[in-house]
């Protein structure tokens, strides 16, 4: 649970536009407290509600305290993540590539069930039924370096020749409400979060096209962490994969079936897409 000092911290941070936080999950009694950067593709209060309860369960069971920390956008997450400071993080797949050649970041976890794919919105009554009628228009992305809502989604426009203005929205939900809101004609989002979107938002729009798919967001540590504790985080997250209690705590955290993870098979291919062009440093 956040408790009051939590939950003023997070009002505060959603105020001001800087980051929220919270203090201490799980274990109180630990030496050491370990942060733990999510990345913000929903809004920072429904991401804090829904890492919360799980991070508490593994933290309990590892003997570890876990500092959330939730940046105000994904550029300023990503700036946190190349610098070392997060002790663990939840991040893309093209961020573990990024975090692994400039800190060493190991993946830990990811989710087995179904794999990531950008997916292109449009209103539902919008007359564009190809990607090539898009020349010219004002696309949203959540940031330029979401990897499947914008650089796989990007790079292959840019490959087929097809140029756009991209508009950087900071969230997946602001895509798809800037799409459903005719602010722009198209957005970029993934199937993970479009399909928690509620219901009548999701009527209103259409998905024009998606990409391929990939292995989804790993849960990673920076190589600093002891190699143990590593591995009661990791045991302990699989664990709580076969509880049927914490299977809706799962869910909410984007890891309904948790398994491990391993960089050379889950995310090494993605170093052969070639998205290195289209990788925005800082960007906003």
């Amino acid at each position: 649970m956040l408790g009051t000092a939590g939950a003023a911290l997070l009002v505060l941070g959603l105020l001001l536009g800087l980051e929220a936080k919270a203090d201490c999950v799980g274990d109180h009694g630990a030496r050491k407290t370990q942060s733990v950067h999510l990345v913000p593709q929903i809004p920072p209060a429904e991401l804090l509600a829904n890492w919360t309860p799980l991070l508490e369960l593994v933290g309990r069971a590892t003997g570890q305290c876990f500092e959330i920390r939730i940046a105000a956008s994904i550029p300023a997450f990503e700036a946190a993540l190349l610098a070392g400071e997060a002790d663990f993080a939840f991040m893309n797949p093209y961020h573990q590539v990024m975090a692994k050649r400039r800190q060493g970041y190991v993946p830990l976890v990811r989710d087995d069930r179904g794999r990531l794919s950008g997916l292109l919105v449009v209103r539902k009554e919008s007359p564009v039924t190809a990607v090539g009628e898009l020349a010219g228009a004002t696309l949203a992305f959540p940031a330029p370096n979401a990897f499947a809502a914008s650089l796989l989604i990007r790079a292959s426009l840019a490959r087929q020749g097809v140029a756009i203005q991209p508009r950087w929205v900071k969230t997946h939900s602001n895509v798809y409400r800037a799409v459903a809101a005719r602010e722009v004609l198209a957005g970029g989002g993934v199937n993970n979060t479009f399909h928690r979107e509620p219901e009548g938002l999701r009527r209103e729009l259409r998905v024009l096209w998606e990409t391929p798919a990939y292995a989804s967001h790993p849960f990673s540590a920076h190589p600093r962490v002891p190699e143990a504790v590593r591995g009661a985080v990791t045991a302990a997250f699989l664990a709580l994969g076969t509880d049927s209690q914490a299977r809706p705590l799962l869910e909410r955290a984007l890891l309904p079936v948790p398994v491990a993870a391993d960089y050379s098979r889950d995310y090494k291919p993605l170093e052969r897409l070639g998205l290195e062009e289209f990788v925005v440093a800082g960007g906003d």
